[in-house]
């Protein structure tokens, strides 16, 4: 989706339209990156990444370090992430985790368009390997995008909305199901600041930490399974630098730890939701649903 009309745009030189053969086409990214270029390696999905993960893993996260800095690996793999509808356990996975566990890769994960293209636009320019987590259910949205000119910093997390009682973070799409819970939490005069990661590596601990310094509370939010999760990750981070700030234990939200099913019901039932997150914060507030 995001790259149609490429190839009529720009030419064959530029757009080469390969195989499907994820271990192949990422390790020629790889390789043209070495060589001086830029390229963005276009994933249909994370989900079969998982068979490149060696050109990324040992390869373009390595060589800078490995080289001693002589090298750099200057490129960008994108494609979608997280659970879709009706595409059952193969192809809906929130595998994020899987990248931000690996030093010399950067990992970033947009909610909106404008992030969508502020955070690509950062990634190209970056002299290390970045990966970007787009949420194929985020496809369809609209929203107002800013000049050409600008660009969103890779490791800076944003304040989609502010507020005094309670911090809600997540990345990506959960930070829409953040913002729809903060909505209806304010009807029962109940304030939550929702921070938006946008990248999650590197990690911007020092908004996160301000935030629940404020609050108090902190929620996180995280549509990946629990075990050794993002999300799981930031929880054990604030727990450790904010406990002394700390009003309530911190609550983690996530896919349930199973596989996704195929039934959209019960496709709906393992996936963060807004209903989930409200639970999570009334629990945080020692206040009953």
């Amino acid at each position: 989706k995001v790259s149609r009309g490429l190839l009529d745009k720009y030419g064959a030189e530029r757009v080469l339209d390969t195989p499907i053969t994820e271990l192949g086409f990422t390790g020629l990214g790889v390789g043209a990156a070495i060589a001086g270029m830029r390229p963005i390696v276009e994933w249909m999905t994370h989900n079969f990444a998982l068979l490149a993960l060696d050109q990324v893993v040992n390869e373009a996260a390595k060589l800078r370090h490995m080289s001693g800095g002589r090298l750099s690996v200057p490129i960008v793999f994108r494609g979608p992430n997280g659970p879709a509808e009706y595409l059952s356990s193969q192809h809906s996975q929130a595998l994020a985790s899987y990248w931000v566990h690996v030093p010399g890769l950067r990992v970033v994960s947009p909610s909106n368009p404008a992030d969508a293209y502020g955070l690509l636009k950062s990634a190209i320019r970056d002299n290390d390997p970045v990966v970007v987590l787009e949420s194929e259910m985020l496809y369809g949205d609209k929203g107002e995008v800013p000049n050409e000119e600008t660009l969103v910093p890779i490791g800076k997390a944003a304040i989609a909305k502010s507020g005094t009682d309670v911090t809600i973070v997540a990345f990506g799409r959960p930070v829409k199901y953040a913002l729809e819970a903060a909505a209806i939490l304010e009807k029962r005069d109940i304030s939550a600041e929702v921070v938006d990661l946008r990248s999650l590596r590197p990690l911007d601990e020092e908004t996160i930490m301000a935030s629940v310094g404020r609050t108090g509370r902190a929620v996180v939010v995280d549509e990946s399974w629990p075990a050794a999760s993002v999300g799981a990750y930031v929880a054990h981070r604030i727990a450790s630098k904010r406990f002394d700030s700390l009003d309530a234990p911190v609550e983690f939200v996530s896919s349930e730890d199973v596989p996704m099913p195929y039934n959209h019901t019960l496709e709906l039932a393992v996936q963060p939701s807004a209903e989930k997150i409200i639970a999570a914060v009334l629990r945080a507030l020692y206040l009953e649903a």
